[in-house]
């Protein structure tokens, strides 16, 4: 008796119509969400063209900046994330990341904000006053960066508390290895020492907190760059990305979260994304002295070492050792 049991004649070609089925489908979800994402972002003004601005060099050079909008959040969550009700504009963190062409691993450098530096038009003064001027803001915060480092900025990427929150949140939270005890009611955080997991309010205190450290701005520049490092890592994790329940809020919250330069897409910052999961040098500009001017405590880089730092990344090569900031 001949048997009944179906057999496909040809099992070769059944699997390949599946693969290349499901690479259509894979293609139209990608192509979908890049339109999406793209779509959503919220694009500003802050990459100009000006007299003396510095040449492209090799590499491509980020500027990060954390501002302290609480645009988006109610009274009720500024009470919960302790955030104050402070009006106007400042940058609470502001970071500058090198992806090299050749290979090797990105530089991120924090700019400590009571840098003190010159700005146009206002003489000197520290770094975050450039964004908090009247007629500051990002250009003119992009503008002092590239002439006190010498680098051409080709990306600029802010994001404000609220959009902190949603991100890390999105993730399901960031796993943080804390130094020392902190306690600090105006950050809105009681912490052990410790690795944990933080959700997106108790890591906003962490990252703002100045409750720490002799010189606690420069604390705080470590911690917002171990951070940034732990919110990619946890971001590209298998876990995140092949979880549509948390890869699709990450990606619209992250396109909801953050303004962009005009010049910045999706595929930018999946670049962005990518640089910083393969495991970054992070450093601060060194520092050569902490003076008070004008009756503010600010710092002053070390000239020469933080000439070396930017000369190596514009001729996109790795930070002498020695010019490393601590």
């Amino acid at each position: 008796m001949p048997s009944t049991t179906w057999r496909p004649k040809r099992p070769g070609r059944l699997i390949a119509r599946i693969l290349i089925g499901l690479l259509v489908v894979l293609v139209v979800l990608a192509v979908g969400g890049y339109f999406t994402v793209n779509s959503r972002l919220t694009r500003i003004e802050a990459l100009t063209d000006y007299d003396g601005r510095p040449a492209d060099t090799p590499g491509t050079n980020w500027l990060l900046v954390g501002s302290d909008s609480r645009a988006g959040l109610t009274k009720a969550q500024r009470r919960k994330l302790a955030t104050g009700n402070s009006i106007g504009r400042r940058t609470d963190t502001m970071m500058l990341l090198h992806i090299p062409d050749s290979g090797d691993r990105p530089t991120l450098v924090s700019l400590p904000r009571d840098s003190y530096v010159p700005i146009d038009g206002h003489g000197s003064d520290k770094l975050n006053a450039a964004y908090a001027y009247d007629d500051g803001g990002p250009k003119l915060l992009a503008k002092t960066v590239e002439k006190v480092t010498g680098l051409r900025i080709d990306h600029y990427m802010e994001i404000g508390f609220g959009g902190f929150v949603g991100i890390v949140d999105a993730i399901g939270g960031v796993e943080i290895n804390v130094k020392q005890a902190i306690k600090d009611p105006k950050a809105g955080i009681d912490l052990k020492k410790g690795l944990q997991t933080m959700d997106g309010g108790t890591a906003l205190g962490y990252v703002r907190t100045r409750a720490t450290g002799a010189i606690p701005d420069f604390d705080r520049t470590q911690r917002q760059r171990q951070f940034f490092s732990a919110v990619v890592n946890k971001a590209a994790s298998p876990g995140v990305l092949i979880n549509p329940f948390r890869s699709v809020p990450l990606a619209l919250n992250a396109a909801d979260s953050v303004s962009v330069g005009e010049e910045t897409g999706a595929f930018n910052l999946l670049s962005l994304g990518l640089a910083m999961g393969d495991n970054p040098v992070t450093t601060v500009v060194p520092v050569g002295s902490l003076p008070t001017i004008n009756g503010q405590s600010v710092v002053k880089w070390d000239r020469t070492k933080a000439l070396r730092m930017f000369e190596a990344l514009a001729q996109d090569k790795p930070v002498p050792k020695d010019a490393l900031g601590k």
